[in-house]
């Protein structure tokens, strides 16, 4: 799994995922991920990249799309596949991992009041 970290406009992070978020991936991307939610901004998780997604990936973006609300901010998911897209719908995660499809929308969304 390759994490990379960048700036997503103002208060913002887009962190970019590409590769497997299967157990080794998970691993590698626990740390970053839970840094930049500790850091009190908005997440753009741009999940594009990502063709798998296990259990242990879905429960580390979980916990920092809770610690992200606790400041009062937000974590959306930028266009992943249709099969990484549908692990999230059938677990029910859409309103704590809303799923946007551009940047523009994702801009959006955080830019919102209330829940994306």
């Amino acid at each position: 799994m390759q994490v990379t970290i960048c700036e997503f406009g103002d208060e913002s992070k887009k962190v970019v995922l590409v590769g497997k978020l299967d157990i080794a991936g998970a691993q590698e991307i626990e740390l970053p991920l839970a840094t930049v939610a500790g850091s009190k901004c908005n997440i753009v998780v741009d999940m594009a990249g990502v063709d798998f997604v296990a259990s242990i990936g879905i429960r580390h973006l979980v916990i920092a799309a809770k610690t992200v609300a606790r400041s009062a901010r937000k974590l959306v998911l930028l266009g992943p596949n249709p099969l990484v897209t549908e692990v999230f719908r059938t677990a029910g995660l859409q309103d704590l991992l809303p799923i946007v499809w551009s940047e523009d929308e994702a801009r959006d969304a955080l830019a919102s009041p209330g829940r994306v």
